[in-house]
């Protein structure tokens, strides 16, 4: 346990367009709707930001990571790191950029001396990812609660301790825009054949886009569409 109310870094990491891959977004989105903390813990939306988080990392006596990380387990496994393995996992199997990004934020902070003195990783093994613009699997959003229960657990062992809200937060206080919340965002998006959830076979399919071999003076190859008016797009 600490002696001083550490500086505490909450942070969801990951990306809310790829099904699955915002598994931690929406872990700390939830955290913060549901529980509140002292002012020594800041929760937040880490998104895609890489190294844009070094100073945040910095500031951090004690940081607590959620996201969606390949481990190699069956989809939707919970699975906690604590401490030196965390920075080894954040790279291990690369899903995204993201990954990358963090992993060297992690390094960053370490050769600057200024790496957190407690440091977990709480990840779920992803089941969907080529879904663009799709949310969370039912398999992996059933793990967010269990989740944040094994942060909280961690945290309490540190000291830190969390007390759940009698009302839900009010809109205008959460992480990010109301239209990324999981309710909206959910509800508005397109059915499939609106929105093509990998990529638009009536374009990848069709025999008359292709690449044109003859190379242009700048060496770029040239995408070249031939166009029948006749066939509905």
């Amino acid at each position: 346990m600490l002696d001083n109310p550490p500086s505490v870094l909450i942070l969801g990491i990951g990306n809310l367009l790829w099904a699955d891959e915002g598994f931690g977004v929406r872990a700390v989105e939830y955290l913060h709707h549901t529980y509140t903390f002292g002012d020594n813990v800041r929760l937040m939306d880490g998104g895609t930001q890489g190294l844009y988080l070094i100073h945040h990392v910095q500031d951090a006596d004690v940081l607590l990571v959620f996201d969606a990380v390949d481990y190699g387990l069956e989809p939707g496994s919970l699975h906690c790191v604590i401490g030196d393995d965390v920075p080894r996992f954040m790279g291990a199997k690369k899903m995204s950029l993201h990954q990358t990004g963090f992993q060297e934020v992690l390094m960053t902070a370490e050769l600057l001396g200024c790496m957190p003195r407690h440091l977990a990783l709480v990840g779920v093994q992803p089941h969907t990812l080529e879904d663009f613009g799709g949310s969370l699997t039912q398999l992996v959003k059933a793990k967010i609660e269990p989740a944040i229960a094994a942060g909280l657990r961690w945290l309490a062992g540190l000291g830190v301790e969390a007390t759940r809200r009698d009302t839900p937060l009010p809109e205008p206080e959460r992480l990010g825009a109301q239209a990324l919340d999981l309710a909206p965002y959910e509800a508005g998006r397109p059915d499939p054949e609106s929105a093509p959830r990998t990529g638009d076979l009536r374009i990848l399919a069709d025999p008359d886009v292709r690449f044109d071999p003859k190379p242009l003076p700048d060496a770029w190859p040239r995408l070249s569409v031939n166009v029948d008016s006749r066939r509905p797009f």
